[in-house]
């Protein structure tokens, strides 16, 4: 099978790592790609957003399966044009996309659908915001009603941090607060039949301890030690299957990832939002520890045969994720700076770990920063204090002038808190 994955992150290098070990797979395209996807796949130049452009590529490869990673394309409709070019295609319709492309329109899904989730106002006006906020009180959520790659949401107990968020958003969704533990948990659907993956717990705050601010994901583990055994079970009946059910019966089917955000509060499972792709860092750990071939799997939900699929098989071994991040990041990263030891990870620490690239390039020869997060550096053990061990032994390799990383990846969850 040939495979083309569009994306840029450490998300698609996690996707190509995977392909690339995958013995159906005898080419591995990527486009854009970054400095690290380039030892796995052959790069190309295209614009993600571009349909047709990227549709044409994969003419132009004769690609059999393409893989959509990020969001902003799904929700532009770039999995309708390479559907439209006959091309099996794993991610959503731009209609199905909105799930994650409108908090508003998820919202209104998951009532239709009867799936939990926190009560919440649409505001468009400062008197809706200042009249929701006053409703929920403390601490205030607020969420951009749009995509805003991980950073639009604002949890806060400055009344006035919450308003000046708020009013700089065009549509703001403001709801309660939910109390607990956040888990995500992937599935893959093919818009009838849902498969779930194990779930994963991220890590949004910059620094330890969950201060600072609210970033894309610094880092992520697999599996969840203090989680109910029957949390799945539980997801699928009351969350994912009456999702895809809803969709389907809209006339727009979802097909591809579905990624549930969940908070385990006092009052049962709730759903914090919905993503409409793999989710970055937890598509990192999660892939790390899944030993069914990953393109057999998307290829049945891109062709609607995900019920004649045999069940996943996960590996026993826990996964940990540690993202490296730019100096400054998450406000504006400085980029440029080169970044060494990453032949020595490789040398020293594979297979057990391994350094999946995100906001990479290349100047010359040498590998610099292009981003904000910079890197993921996964690690697998026997349980999460050696995957920990392993995966901040090969972050300790890793140089790069200013950068900034989470020292506290899984540490309570290994100390079994």
């Amino acid at each position: 099978m040939k495979v083309l994955v569009i994306g840029t992150g450490a998300r698609e290098h996690a996707l190509c790592h995977s392909l690339s070990n995958d013995p159906d797979v005898t080419a591995l395209h990527c486009a854009p790609g970054n400095a690290g996807i380039a030892e796995a796949a052959e790069l190309h130049e295209v614009d993600p957003l571009d349909g047709a452009a990227v549709a044409a590529l994969a003419t132009e490869l004769g690609a059999e399966l393409v893989v959509v990673g990020p969001e902003a394309p799904l929700v532009a409709g770039v999995a309708d044009a390479v559907r439209e070019a006959g091309i099996p295609v794993f991610g959503p319709s731009g209609e199905a996309a909105q799930l994650e492309g409108s908090k508003a329109f998820a919202k209104e899904v998951m009532a239709a659908a009867g799936v939990p989730t926190a009560r919440s106002y649409v505001c468009t006006t400062p008197a809706e915001v200042a009249e929701a906020l006053d409703a929920f009180g403390t601490p205030y959520v607020v969420k951009d009603d749009g995509l805003a790659a991980g950073k639009g949401v604002v949890v806060t107990d400055d009344l006035e941090a919450a308003k000046a968020h708020a009013n700089a958003c065009e549509r703001v969704v403001i709801e309660e607060f939910l109390d607990g533990p956040e888990v995500s948990l992937f599935a893959i659907t093919d818009g009838v039949t849902v498969v779930p993956l194990q779930p994963a717990q991220d890590f949004k705050r910059a620094l330890d301890g969950d201060e600072g601010s609210n970033t894309g994901g610094m880092g992520a583990y697999s599996p969840l030690p203090w989680a109910d055994p029957k949390l799945v079970d539980e997801v699928m009946q009351t969350v994912l299957q009456p999702t895809v059910d809803e969709m389907r019966h809209r006339g727009t089917p979802f097909s591809g990832l579905l990624y549930a955000g969940l908070a385990i509060t006092s009052r049962g499972v709730r759903v914090i939002e919905f993503n409409a792709r793999f989710g970055d860092p937890e598509t990192q750990v999660v892939l790390a520890r899944l030993k069914t071939p990953l393109a057999g799997v998307l290829l049945a939900a891109a062709d609607g045969t995900l019920d004649d699929l045999a069940p996943l098989r996960w590996s026993e071994d826990a996964a940990v994720t540690v993202v490296i991040a730019s100096h400054n990041y998450p406000g504006t990263p400085r980029t440029g700076d080169p970044i060494t030891g990453l032949d020595e990870v490789a040398a020293q620490d594979a297979p057990h770990a391994y350094v999946l690239h995100a906001g990479t390039r290349y100047d010359g020869d040498d590998v610099v920063s292009a981003g904000g997060r910079v890197l993921s550096v996964t690690a697998t053990g026997a349980d999460l204090t050696q995957a920990r061990e392993r995966a901040y032994a090969a972050v300790a390799r890793v140089r790069l002038d200013g950068s900034q990383h989470r020292t506290d990846i899984a540490a309570k969850a290994a100390a079994g808190e």
